[in-house]
């Protein structure tokens, strides 16, 4: 008898832990990062005689050091090598290896060849043999080649390129020395070029965009979308379309006269399953932008502008606005055992007025920086982030501690995956907003004011100040010399003016922050009277 209990208990000791591991590993096919996307990822590296064999080892272990960061496997990463001179060589057939440490070991065996230059045909190598051949074409699976070469081509290599993209291959193009052509490189790589060239001055320094590299690669398969902003597409993802907020919520007056934004009421429920908006997870940076406006007791609730949760209600990632102690917190996914962190930013009065403002959140896998109407607040750290569960919901609007939707507006609700977009993007679309950087601004609504020329002050940034719809009466007259392009850099901002004509200010604009604007520029109150008269300078 007592035998029998005993394999009875085995029995359900071992049924028990069979269905853990079936759990878990279902928990695992839900859990998605860039490490799990699937992509065709090619590389075509340089092999001719000016690499020397030195770099070339240097070249072996930057492959080793981008690999690592993705699953390889049928299912996730698939990885191809070709090695070229004067005719190209199949060093790593395009899905041979299903796991990172085969996929390394052949690598580290790659030996350098020597000989010419012939990008133009490695490309056409490329497309043809390792893509073309590949099972996942077909399946819309992201197939991108990485160029790295560190001089000019002896062969044609816009033809090839074309034939590349047009079959569906995404083109980096990486140029190491000053024996490559940008314009070469920008012939070869995908538009726009400060998206997918990248040029460094030696091999030693390919180390340095590892990070970068890894990032625009997760771009790739992570946010297939694309959104529309000003003269480009951005990649990320619209919340507000993806929610359907358009047949869900009243439309409202936005910011200005003539936007558009939403009413959301407590009868409006804005969830989604996260498997349909990130169905591959997120990339580890990328810029979070909400504008929105909330009165009344909101002010003074504590609730979540956006969440992920889990399957079972728990919080994932999360953007918190608390009204009584008036912060704002950002959580998202840890290696820690609860699986989150959270950060706090100081008190910001600022956010809880019942007038507009716009939130922006620079996240990378080092820290967050919160950016309230353009104004960098402060910058807090962070652990790598790891994936999330897309078996949950995505929610907006909601209490804390329930599934209550908050009573609010809000115009704009987007992440975009390019973190470079944060130093794009500005607050103009709020009303009162002093911004520094290029703004295309509503007609009437914003004035320009800029460092009048070189010659009489030091080059300065491009001011936008806002003033409501105050028409504007009063102009600066700049002199012939200025009708021609000035240029100057703001620190990661190039500013152009083409027309000087263009540079003007509001009477009324400028009296309210001509303090203000004095200090950002570094304008002598003097030189302005001589153009705007006494009256005109507060």
């Amino acid at each position: 008898m007592g035998y029998k209990a005993t394999s009875a208990h085995c029995a359900l000791r071992c049924l028990c832990f069979m269905l853990l591991h079936l759990f878990c590993a279902a928990q695992d096919e839900d859990l998605r990062s860039c490490r799990t996307a699937p992509c065709d990822l090619v590389f075509i590296v340089d092999g001719s005689w000016s690499v020397e064999d030195v770099n070339f080892e240097i070249v072996k272990r930057w492959l080793v050091n981008i690999t690592t960061s993705f699953n390889i496997g049928q299912k996730f990463t698939q990885v191809g090598v070709v090695q070229y001179s004067d005719d190209p060589v199949l060093e790593i057939p395009l899905g041979k290896y299903s796991s990172n440490r085969d996929l390394i070991k052949a690598m580290e065996s790659i030996q350098y060849m020597g000989g010419n230059t012939r990008t133009g045909t490695a490309i056409n190598f490329a497309t043809n043999k390792l893509f073309g051949l590949s099972e996942r074409g077909p399946s819309g699976v992201s197939r991108i080649a990485v160029v790295l070469t560190d001089g000019k081509s002896q062969d044609e290599v816009v033809k090839a390129a074309e034939i590349a993209r047009k079959k569906g291959v995404i083109l980096f193009a990486i140029g190491v020395g000053s024996a490559t052509e940008g314009a070469e490189l920008r012939d070869i790589a995908n538009k726009p070029s400060s998206t997918y060239v990248f040029s460094v001055e030696d091999y030693k320094a390919i180390s340095r965009i590892i990070q970068v590299i890894r990032q625009k690669l997760c771009e790739e398969t992570v946010c297939p979308a694309k959104i529309p902003v000003d003269s480009r597409d951005e990649k990320g993802f619209d919340i507000l379309l993806h929610l359907n907020l358009a047949k869900k919520a009243k439309k409202t007056q936005g910011t200005f006269s003539g936007t558009k934004a939403y009413e959301v009421t407590s009868h409006v429920d804005l969830s989604a399953t996260t498997r349909t908006l990130f169905p591959d997870g997120l990339p580890p940076s990328y810029v979070f932008v909400a504008t929105l406006r909330y009165k009344g007791s909101v002010l003074i609730e504590e609730w979540d502008l956006w969440r992920i949760q889990t399957r079972d209600g728990k919080p994932q990632m999360a953007v918190t606005l608390n009204g009584v102690d008036r912060t704002v917190r950002f959580t998202t996914t840890s290696e820690a055992p609860s699986g989150t962190q959270t950060v706090t930013f100081s008190p910001q009065t600022m956010l809880f007025d019942e007038k507009w403002h716009q939130l922006r959140l620079l996240v990378t896998e080092e820290d967050v920086t919160l950016y309230v109407d353009d104004l960098e607040i402060e910058t807090l750290p962070l652990e790598p982030p790891v994936g999330i569960f897309i078996n949950g919901k995505t929610q907006v609007g909601k209490y804390v501690t329930k599934e209550t939707t908050v009573p609010f507006e809000i115009q704009k609700l987007r992440i975009y995956c390019d973190p470079e977009q944060n130093n794009r993007e500005t607050a103009c679309e709020i009303p009162g907003v002093v911004s520094i950087g290029v703004c295309l601004a509503p007609p009437g609504s914003f004035h320009m004011i800029g460092n009048l020329f070189q010659k009489i002050l030091d080059p300065g940034p491009l001011t936008l100040v806002h003033c409501g719809e105050l028409p504007i009466n009063r102009k600066l007259q700049l002199k012939e010399k200025m009708s021609r392009t000035l240029s100057w850099k703001n620190g990661s901002h190039k500013v152009h003016i083409r027309n000087a004509n263009d540079l003007s200010v509001g009477y009324s604009c400028f009296r309210k922050h001509s303090h203000l604007l004095l200090n950002i520029l570094g304008i002598k109150e003097d030189f302005l009277k001589l153009f705007l008269g006494n009256n005109d300078v507060v």
